[in-house]
């Protein structure tokens, strides 16, 4: 009931202000855990499943023809905004905060990583996952989050015979996807249906997907995004596969992904925060910092319009550098306050650069935002 409640009042005061649901939602998470609302097995999994929902959404918005045009400006921007901020926070931990040598890669792991849930929620919700700053937006945060998952198996990550049928299921599940949706997106019998068949197919493959990335002790974040990314296609044939897409935007946006945000607040713990505030306090202004000077000059030549909005956005987090973290505590790599300091660091990334891009850089209209150009000519 609390929790109902919670995603109503934040759907109505994002509109009131004008500020992204996400950010509100978190907040309440926040508010709601320092009051002692405990998280339940069910809103857990169903915050699983809406990363990965919000995640594969994501995919589906990207202009593939557009990614690989524009490849050079994507991999520079993601691959400068994990670089610096995993740099910085290393050094820093590891060097003047005398952590522990995995701790500190940890840390670094934790606080490079760029949201994908948050920077497509509040593109879908301005309107402008359609542009082109949108799209090289979305484009370059998957090229973050890879360096993260990539950072995560080579650091971390022991393979196995798991991790392989891991793999190879996803590859399959990608594979056949991509090659046979058009069946049940197409199917005279199964289109605009109130049973909603094509709906609960994709619901289908994303549950794959995590089931067998929990068996190989992998995440399932990186394959249902190259999902949404390969099928986004499907998705433009048609009006019908339009609508298809906007109703599973409403399915998520109504209970799946509200949970997924206020789970993310609920996880902070304030107390624990409080005694390394200094800390706190010295993680987020590197992350911020790291990301600023990784892609703001970047942003600046190759998005001269947006550079600003694209840097704030870019300095997000929240899914990955939640699992880096939680994976960390796990494993017995960082203790009960460390953990607390990162997810908090995580959270309030999510939050405030956030708030500040929509507040007062947000392109106002999609005709407003310059052209992504080559070098800025």
């Amino acid at each position: 009931m609390i929790i109902g409640l919670f995603i109503l009042l934040a759907s109505l005061i994002s509109l009131r202000t004008g500020l992204s649901v996400a950010i509100i939602e978190i907040a309440g998470g926040i508010i709601a855990g320092n009051l002692g609302i405990q998280t339940e097995d069910w809103m857990l999994y169903l915050a699983g499943f809406g990363g990965i929902l919000l995640t594969y959404l994501a995919g589906t918005e990207i202009d593939t023809d557009l990614m690989r045009d524009k490849f050079k400006e994507c991999f520079l921007i993601g691959v400068a905004s994990f670089i610096l901020p995993f740099i910085l926070i290393y050094i820093y931990t590891y060097y003047f905060c005398h952590w522990t040598l995995s701790a500190a890669l940890i840390a670094g792991t934790a606080l490079s990583t760029t949201s994908l849930a948050v920077v497509y929620s509040v593109l879908v919700e301005t309107g402008l996952s359609k542009t082109e700053i949108g799209k090289i937006l979305m484009a370059a945060t998957f090229v973050t989050d890879m360096g993260t998952a990539l950072a995560m198996s080579v650091l971390f990550v022991k393979p196995s015979l798991y991790t392989l049928i891991f793999l190879s299921v996803s590859v399959n599940v990608i594979y056949f996807a991509d090659k046979f949706t058009h069946y049940f997106f197409n199917h005279p019998r199964w289109k605009n249906k109130v049973i909603e068949p094509e709906i609960k197919y994709i619901f289908v493959l994303l549950l794959v997907l995590m089931y067998f990335a929990n068996f190989g002790e992998g995440h399932a974040v990186l394959p249902a995004f190259i999902l949404g990314l390969l099928m986004s296609r499907h998705f433009k044939n048609s009006s019908d596969s339009k609508l298809v897409r906007n109703r599973l935007r409403t399915v998520a946006y109504a209970l799946i992904t509200p949970v997924f945000f206020i789970v993310g607040g609920l996880r902070v713990s304030l107390p624990l925060i409080m005694t390394g505030v200094i800390l706190f306090i010295s993680l987020l202004l590197l992350k911020i910092v790291g990301k600023f000077v990784g892609v703001y000059f970047l942003a600046k030549k190759y998005i001269p319009g947006g550079s600003m909005y694209t840097t704030l956005l870019m300095s997000t987090g929240l899914t990955f550098g939640t699992i880096a973290s939680v994976f960390g505590l796990n494993s017995g790599l960082i203790d009960q306050q460390q953990y607390s300091v990162l997810v908090g660091v995580v959270i309030a990334s999510a939050i405030i650069p956030t708030f500040i891009a929509q507040k007062w850089f947000i392109p106002i209209h999609s005709e407003d935002i310059v052209e992504i150009t080559n070098g800025g000519d």
